[in-house]
């Protein structure tokens, strides 16, 4: 597996990140790899690693370039912590949904750009921070994303305009939804909103809630990461890509919808 350090132009910028692609030169289906507010560093270079060895060219860029490069801390990150909430809001402040489907745009763009990118259907996948940033990328490349998933991401649903879920009616892609136990960034009341939702857009899609599962449990490098439930949930990514992208995109006709129920 060959990892290659790569830039990206956006239209606010420009951000750093790495490329992941087999050695034997063969074109496979493009993945973006969005990591959670910790941003890019050994745990998730790893886990896109991995996830490129299951047959696919993946990019992992620094979404949070506008703050800073990596390392984005210099103190060990505690969930609640008031030097660790600052940082996370120094970081999360400048993406703002217009400027998370800038910079998703431009991803998606650079990927399909790739001679190691086979042409046709592409996967995202985002964690906690990032989920909802998976859904704005499959709602601003439609033709191109044709899943995309979300692992213990926060505030998927909420009353604000601003709210991820919003932008359902503009996505095409089978969606999948990994949610982490007693989640305060997505307690249940705001998923079975979010199910609703997702009743009504009438795509393909999946939801469910990983039992004793703490949010960020997919993260090696998280305190509550659960190895067992981790593992089941790199089964379900996989399994979502093999479906839609390897066999095709997955499509929605308006005429015929179709749903997968909650689980």
């Amino acid at each position: 597996m060959i990892e290659e350090a790569i830039e990206i132009k956006t239209p606010d910028g420009t951000t750093e990140g790495f490329l992941y692609r087999s050695e034997d030169g063969q074109p496979r289906p493009g993945v973006l790899f969005l990591t959670d507010i910790g941003g890019l560093r050994p745990s998730q270079r790893d886990k896109a690693r991995q996830l490129a060895e299951q047959g696919y060219v993946v990019l992992m860029p620094n979404i949070f370039y506008r703050t800073g490069k990596p390392p984005l801390f210099d103190f060990e990150r505690t969930p609640g912590d008031e030097r660790t909430m600052k940082r996370f809001a120094e970081l999360s402040a400048p993406l703002t949904p217009e400027a998370m489907e800038r910079d998703a745009a431009a991803y998606v763009d650079f990927l399909a750009s790739q001679e190691s990118v086979r042409a046709g259907a592409m996967g995202v996948v985002g964690y906690c921070f990032s989920g909802g940033m998976a859904m704005r990328t499959a709602a601003v490349r439609p033709g191109q994303i044709a899943a995309a998933a979300s692992f213990h991401g926060g505030r998927l649903y909420t009353d604000a305009p601003t709210s991820p879920h919003l932008a359902l009616p503009r996505i095409k892609a089978r969606l999948y939804f990994g949610h982490a136990t007693n989640d305060r960034s997505m307690p249940a009341e705001a998923i079975a909103k979010l199910e609703v939702a997702l009743a009504a857009w009438g795509g393909k899609y999946e939801s469910e809630v990983y039992a004793g599962a703490h949010h960020s449990w997919t993260e090696p490098d998280s305190p509550v990461y659960n190895p067992a439930q981790a593992e089941r949930a790199f089964e379900k990514l996989v399994k979502l890509f093999e479906e839609t992208l390897r066999k095709g995109p997955s499509r929605r006709s308006p005429a015929t919808p179709a749903l997968l129920p909650a689980s």
